[in-house]
């Protein structure tokens, strides 16, 4: 019986197993298309298009196209090769040369000679980057944008030209690679300070952070990284300044000296014409930090014209008489305005010794900081400073939102939102009057304001002196209205206008003032609201 049904369901069960085997075998066969099919690239269809070739010409095609790819790829790595080439060719040149300058082969030197010899090899190869990265002499640029301008610090801050849309004129070092540089040259700084250079000496004053007054550095991509530091003296105006320079190495010391400022008087050179209510405003500041607090500053103006200049000699007098300083010099010039030749002649008046000179403008603001920063960055025949100074925006822009307009050194703030950096001008400059007569002065046939100042500069740049570039702390140009006359051509004008844009406001407070009907809207609509939901 039982196998009687056996021999019944055998064909069922041959049936499902044959039905078992065929799909396996369906299922290898679709795996086996899937791990065969070739690889495509992103954006080809898989399938053949309906009008394209089909089959092998498919086939053909794909390969065709791989083809062409390696063709590619190995014409960019041909290329790479060849670019390879020339730079080991460049450098086997330079290396040959240093070779040259120094004698035997370097890599010679470096392989059979004493430890000694190579560390001297590399020391007199670092102080030949030094030799290169104007430390000790200048090097002569074509234009003022060839120039690779400073950046100045303190313990606290830094002073950057380079702001982009997130950087602030005024910040702390946020990137910790660039705070620990500059910590780590201070703390090198003060370890020379604090080294005697007599062993025997007992009486060695210890210098600490606290004692660093300010510094300037800049990069070179080609050499390095230059520091002067300033700090405090043993004495009052007395300075140790301290020069390093890091070859993309270890960082080295390149001269420490004193700067005794106690004797360097500055005349301070200004062109006048009108302005009397200007004219106060600067004596004001001049009173507080040139007599009081300095003593050290000769006043020179040179007045064109006769309107307003009977009350510009007395708000001199009053201060004279008020303060009993007798060290200035009043000139009159019976001609139009001319800003370099008002400089020329002061300059030309003085009759004394060589004196640093500081070049003025009534609407400037100093503070008694920025006189030493002047001091200690020009030397005679040696450097000429070209201080960028920090231009105020209009503070009826400013402080529109407040209820009243703060007073002046309440204002000079060095923010984003308060002024910028005019990297443009020239016209405020440190340099002794023996380097000013021997360049050749300004250009007395530019009349007006402007132009005179960038050819000055330009002259200093083809020159032996060093020029030092670096946005200051204590220099600050108020604002003032910009007028824009008709008689300018429509290319003259535009540019005016621009440039009047640029000292009303920043941009964000310009956005705001041109988008004002649109926030107005939008807070009535939002007090709106608010009135409705109240019950």
């Amino acid at each position: 019986m039982w196998v009687r049904m056996m021999r019944r369901g055998m064909p069922t069960w041959i049936w499902r197993l044959a039905m078992v085997l065929v799909l396996l075998c369906c299922i290898v066969s679709l795996l086996y298309m899937l791990a065969c099919t070739p690889k495509v690239e992103d954006g080809q269809p898989i399938l053949p298009r309906v009008n394209g070739p089909t089959g092998k010409d498919n086939f053909q095609v794909l390969l065709e196209e791989r083809e062409e790819q390696h063709r590619n790829y190995i014409n960019s790595l041909k290329k790479q090769i060849a670019q390879l080439k020339e730079e080991l060719q460049e450098r086997s040149e330079q290396l040959k040369a240093v070779q040259d300058r120094y004698g035997d082969s370097l890599g010679a030197n470096f392989d059979r000679s004493s430890p000694e010899k190579t560390q001297a090899d590399l020391l007199e190869f670092l102080h030949s980057q030094i030799d290169k990265a104007e430390v000790h002499s200048a090097v002569k640029l074509p234009t003022e944008y060839a120039v690779i301008p400073f950046e100045s610090f303190t313990l606290q801050k830094v002073y950057q030209l380079e702001m982009g849309l997130t950087r602030h004129p005024e910040e702390k070092p946020v990137r910790k690679d660039k705070r620990d540089e500059l910590v780590e040259a201070i703390e090198f700084a003060l370890e020379i300070l604090n080294t005697p250079e007599d062993e025997g000496a007992t009486n060695h004053r210890m210098h600490a952070a606290a004692d660093f007054v300010e510094g300037i550095y800049r990069t070179e991509k080609d050499k390095g990284t230059l520091y002067e530091l300033t700090f405090k003296g043993d004495r009052a105006r007395e300075f140790k300044r301290l020069v390093l320079f890091r070859p993309f190495g270890p960082i080295m010391k390149v001269k420490k000296e004193k700067v005794d400022t106690s004797n360097m008087l500055i005349n301070i050179i200004m062109p006048l014409a009108k302005r009397a209510d200007k004219f106060r405003q600067f004596m004001h500041n001049f009173r507080e930090v040139c007599i009081r607090l300095d003593g050290r500053v000769h006043l020179t103006v040179v007045y064109f014209g006769r309107e307003q200049m009977t009350e510009v000699k007395a708000i001199l007098e009053n201060m004279s008489r008020e303060a009993n300083y007798k060290n200035y010099t009043f000139i009159p010039l019976e001609e139009d305005f001319s800003r370099g030749k008002g400089l020329d002649v002061g300059a030309r008046a003085w009759k004394g010794n060589n004196v640093l000179l500081f070049f003025c403008d009534v609407d400037i603001y100093f503070t008694a900081e920025f006189l030493n920063t002047c001091r200690l960055n020009a030397q005679p025949g040696k450097k000429v400073f070209y201080p960028v100074l920090f231009s105020q925006y209009n503070p009826a822009i400013i402080y529109g939102h407040h209820d009243y307009v703060p007073p002046i050194e309440q204002q000079l703030a060095i923010k984003k939102d308060s002024g910028f950096w005019r990297d443009f001008g020239f016209g405020m400059t440190c340099q002794y009057r023996s380097d000013f007569i021997n360049i050749g002065g300004f250009d007395l046939d530019i009349k007006g304001w402007g132009g005179e100042d960038v050819h000055l500069y330009r002259k200093y740049l083809h020159s032996d002196l060093i020029v030092i570039r670096t946005p200051v702390r204590g220099l600050f140009h108020l604002w003032h209205e910009k007028r824009c006359v008709d008689e300018l051509t429509t290319e003259q004008y535009r540019m005016c206008m621009q440039s009047k844009a640029m000292n009303e406001a920043s941009h964000a407070q310009l956005g705001m003032l041109v988008f004002r009907h649109e926030i107005e809207a939008h807070l009535r609509k939002q007090r709106h609201k608010t009135s409705v939901r109240k019950p």
